[in-house]
């Protein structure tokens, strides 16, 4: 007797791993920069702690209402055009039959074959098989705007925090600016392998693109905090 076995996919994983490597992305860059400014620019130990805590907090509560709108909206795009389609079917069915037929059609099918198909997936699941083959909307990509915004303000917390502890716990004479900038690319790096070998894609590619704009990120806002810090008397 065969063997069947089931066929594991990584799509399933877009709508909560892009909310989640963008959430904590966000959170260790832009709380290191933060850091990193805010250091190069003389300030104390003190009052680059009291900023991190803050860019944390904001941070996180801005990426989760960004992402709730963000996904809001593509959700109530979506509906909209299935209450336009499914007024369609309603309206005039063999229309949306040959609609489908041509999709078919140009995927290579023969006409015959092609009608036959659309007929037997509008009679199992009409909405469901113009949805998919004509908008583009599956279960898998469906917009959940809770889920990205509680995904998005909890990985940017947790990587918020990881530059916070080194401030937290590095000793007074520490150089902030060397020691953030060391450990935040290595954050970055670790995030990177994480999401590419989850994604299953180049391990080499992921870890290049989020250290290189973080290292970018932190780079401009030293330079922003060093002239500030020269400009106070």
């Amino acid at each position: 007797m065969p063997h069947h076995h089931q066929e594991k996919h990584r799509t399933h994983r877009i709508g909560w791993l892009r909310a989640a490597v963008l959430g904590a992305n966000d959170g260790i860059v832009s709380t290191s920069s933060l850091i990193v400014g805010i250091a190069a620019s003389q300030a104390t130990h003190h009052g680059i702690l009291v900023a991190g805590v803050a860019g944390l907090v904001a941070g996180a509560m801005s990426m989760a209402a960004g992402e709730y709108v963000s996904v809001s909206s593509q959700a109530d795009t979506e509906k909209a055009d299935l209450a336009r389609e499914l007024k369609e079917l309603e309206e005039n069915r063999p229309h949306e039959v040959h609609e489908l037929s041509n999709i078919y059609i140009r995927r290579g099918l023969d006409r015959e074959l092609a009608e036959q198909v659309a007929i037997q997936l509008m009679d199992h699941d009409a909405l469901g098989a113009h949805a998919f083959e004509e908008l583009g909307i599956s279960e898998i990509g469906t917009a959940r705007p809770i889920q990205a915004a509680l995904t998005s303000a909890l990985t940017f917390a947790v990587g918020a925090l990881l530059p916070l502890l080194i401030v937290m716990f590095a000793p007074a004479t520490t150089n902030l600016v060397l020691t953030v900038s060391a450990a935040t690319l290595i954050f970055l790096s670790l995030l990177g392998s994480i999401a590419a070998y989850t994604g299953g894609s180049s391990i080499f590619k992921g870890v290049f693109r989020v250290t290189f704009w973080g290292s970018l990120a932190m780079a401009v806002t030293a330079g922003v905090g060093s002239l500030f810090g020269l400009a106070v008397p």
